[in-house]
């Protein structure tokens, strides 16, 4: 593919863009409670924000390049792969910038077949599969790629567990973009694997197969969608690499990779445990810095939290799953009155 049909660095239109950015995504109202302190106040009811909330650096660098996309090739048929980010707002925003997407949240669409050459292709934040990627090279279109930073490291990290022989294990959900992608750079690399484990429960069950076995059949059947074609727990758990989706819980991530290599460890024992076992972080900082955030949101004990977001947003569902478990539900009715006060001020 040639240097001027794939684009990973933007057009340089930023400025020309801000305008249509602060109109879409600024809020005066946000601005008013981050310079209060990040606490307002409405007659008996009090709002804090999260200090870190909104756009990482990845998600304000891919909805940037769509943007941007839009003005380079105004007369352009311009695709989206799938969803830029789990966000409906941008997402409804693109579609009435004219932006297709060839794949929607819930599988159907055109797919990569409508994709003509000339066309222009926008990768999204997740990233797509190496077979995606190759697909769309041969069609001779031209491609935007946004695919985070975040995301990229966790590659590498598959990249070089792959190259050296170890499976690739992954924590993350296995239908989702980004997992998907990366369990396919395992592809590139002979007798690459990978394996994607949910949650702790899911990694108990590997842990128990790596210490005692099992039953090959029974594994394989429980893993079949989130396993690499052909997967032999036998041969393919005694080197395990660990990456995960950059979106997962954090907390939970470190403790699945900590049950890992106990696990191995009392296969092999500690001298062999660097031959059996690779782990890099791969957590994405601003993932960390929300989750921490959200976590001192709630030390102040609000009534309710409220997390705004996509429901298939694996943050968004985190965020709401550790405000879950410490605050009461039986406030909605106060907040929302005081939500419809707040919108009539004069700052917005």
């Amino acid at each position: 593919m040639s240097e001027t049909s794939y684009f990973q660095r933007g057009f340089g239109l930023k400025e020309a863009i801000e305008p249509a950015l602060r109109a879409d995504y600024h809020s005066r109202i946000v601005d008013r409670i981050k310079g209060s302190g990040y606490r307002l106040s409405l007659g008996d009811l009090t709002f804090l924000l999260a200090r870190e909330f909104g756009f990482c650096y990845g998600v304000d660098r891919a909805v940037d390049y769509a943007y941007e996309t839009r003005r380079q090739f105004p007369d352009r048929t311009i695709y989206l792969t799938g969803e830029i980010i789990h966000n409906p707002h941008v997402n409804a925003r693109l579609r009435q910038m004219g932006i297709l997407f060839l794949r929607e949240a819930d599988g159907s669409g055109p797919g990569l077949e409508a994709v003509e050459p000339g066309d222009v292709v926008i990768l999204p934040a997740f990233g797509v599969t190496v077979q995606e990627l190759e697909a769309l090279r041969r069609k001779g279109c031209v491609l935007v790629d946004t695919t985070c930073g975040s995301v990229l490291n966790v590659w590498k990290n598959v990249d070089r567990f792959s190259a050296m022989g170890f499976t690739a294990l992954i924590h993350g959900k296995y239908a989702h973009e980004e997992t998907r992608a990366t369990a396919s750079r395992t592809s590139q690399y002979a007798g690459g694997r990978y394996l994607v484990v949910r949650d702790k429960e899911e990694s108990a069950i590997v842990c128990d197969y790596i210490r005692r076995g099992g039953d090959p059949a029974a594994f394989q059947a429980r893993f079949e969608r989130a396993a690499s074609s052909g997967f032999d727990p036998d041969l393919d758990l005694g080197h395990i690499g660990l990456a995960n989706q950059t979106t997962m819980l954090s907390s939970e991530s470190l403790e699945i990779q900590e049950m890992i290599r106990r696990a191995l460890q009392e296969r092999y024992g500690d001298e062999e445990l660097p031959r059996h076992f690779r782990a890099f972080d791969t957590i994405c900082s601003a993932t960390q810095d929300r989750q921490d955030a959200i976590e001192a949101l709630i030390g102040e004990r609000p009534d309710l939290v409220v997390v705004i977001g996509g429901y298939n947003s694996s943050n968004t569902t985190h965020l709401a799953a550790i405000a879950s478990t410490t605050t009461p539900n039986n406030k909605v009715g106060e907040v929302v009155e005081a939500i419809a006060a707040l919108r009539g001020l004069t700052l917005l």
